[in-house]
């Protein structure tokens, strides 16, 4: 096992292992718990009873945070014609509307958060599996990525915005980000109250017994902080 630091077990004295927080303490006190010099990424980690294997009990979707991420979201988009140029209006950091691009890419180039394409390009796009695959980045319908072009500024405008895509990972689990330490315990609530909404609305038809059994709020390097999940379930999003 990893060994903590001193100031790490010192915010772990202030989190109860046993408790079972509502969501806004357990937000309080991941604030309170953060110790880093840095502005710290503040994370919701669920465990499901969802079986990955299994075709019909897949769940990723996107949710729109409504105080965003707190960061600069980088995009690009693969578009052209009057799809570059839309891209370009929207507010796009990149256009790649070239084999130079794809080429670019294909050397390495992944300095970008968010990759949106027009249906036209998944052809260039999708050449680019092995680079865009395991950063998640490869453009695809479900996630809302991949859009036509009289679509693309929303889209471009929700990825700068706070759009965030959740999924099941292999092991069963969902990790997402929902804002910084420095928000206030409100903005976070809202992102979460709106995270636990569209969770609720992507649960498969076919998911049997316990929806989410754990769910832990945590900061960058903070301790971990048990929220009930059934009142985590049971947040509405934010007018």
């Amino acid at each position: 096992m990893a060994k903590h630091g001193k100031k790490y077990l010192e915010a772990k004295t202030k989190v109860d292992a046993d408790t079972l927080y509502d969501p806004r303490t357990a937000l309080e006190l991941v604030k309170e718990t953060s110790y880093t010099k840095f502005d710290s990424t503040v994370e919701v980690h669920m465990r499901t009873g969802l079986d990955p294997r299994q075709a019909d009990q897949q769940l990723r979707d996107v949710v729109v945070l409504p105080n965003g991420l707190g960061k600069t979201v980088r995009v690009l988009v693969f578009a052209q014609g009057d799809g570059a140029a839309a891209a370009k209006a929207a507010g796009a950091d990149y256009v790649a509307d070239d084999d130079e691009w794809i080429k670019k890419i294909e050397g390495g180039f992944t300095d970008f958060d968010v990759a949106i394409s027009t249906p036209d390009m998944m052809g260039k796009a999708g050449r680019l599996g092995k680079v865009l695959g395991p950063r998640s980045l490869m453009p695809n319908p479900k996630a809302g990525t991949v859009v036509p072009t009289e679509d693309l500024q929303r889209a471009v405008t929700e990825a700068k915005a706070g759009r965030v895509e959740f999924r099941l990972d292999k092991t069963a689990n969902i990790h997402v980000p929902i804002g910084k330490t420095s928000f206030d315990v409100n903005k976070l609530y809202e992102n979460f109250s709106s995270l636990m909404a569209a969770i609720r609305k992507a649960k498969p038809a076919a998911a049997k017994g316990t929806f989410i059994k754990k769910v832990t709020l945590t900061s960058t390097m903070g301790p971990g902080v048990k929220v009930d999940p059934n009142q985590a379930l049971a947040l509405e999003k934010p007018e």
